[in-house]
């Protein structure tokens, strides 16, 4: 099996898998940052902000599935994850702290 038929068959796991969280209608922007945000919430167990599992917004800029990601699209893809339920802004914290949610 070639490389590309590798990578391939990953890219459809994936969309797969996508698909059966209901991820499948997030903006890759949206998908990046909410991935950045489980993998901090899960690298870290309990997380940061108060003890509450929460998830720094500073820290998922520098997330590596966001460098490539300006500032504003970054904040439309928070705001969008937001209103979509996927982060809850962490209310035992200052603002810039957001808590991971199940998809629904």
């Amino acid at each position: 099996m070639s490389e590309i038929s590798k990578l391939t068959e990953l890219r459809k796991l994936l969309l797969d898998m996508e698909q059966s969280m209901g991820l499948q209608n997030l903006s890759s922007v949206e998908r990046d940052i909410y991935y950045a945000a489980s993998d901090h919430a899960t690298s870290t167990g309990t997380g940061t902000g108060a003890g509450t599992g929460a998830v720094k917004t500073t820290t998922l800029q520098e997330h590596r599935l966001l460098a490539q990601v300006s500032r504003p699209t970054f904040f439309r893809g928070l705001k969008s994850l937001l209103g979509k339920g996927y982060l809850e802004s962490c209310k035992e914290s200052t603002r810039g702290y957001y808590i991971v949610k199940t998809p629904r």
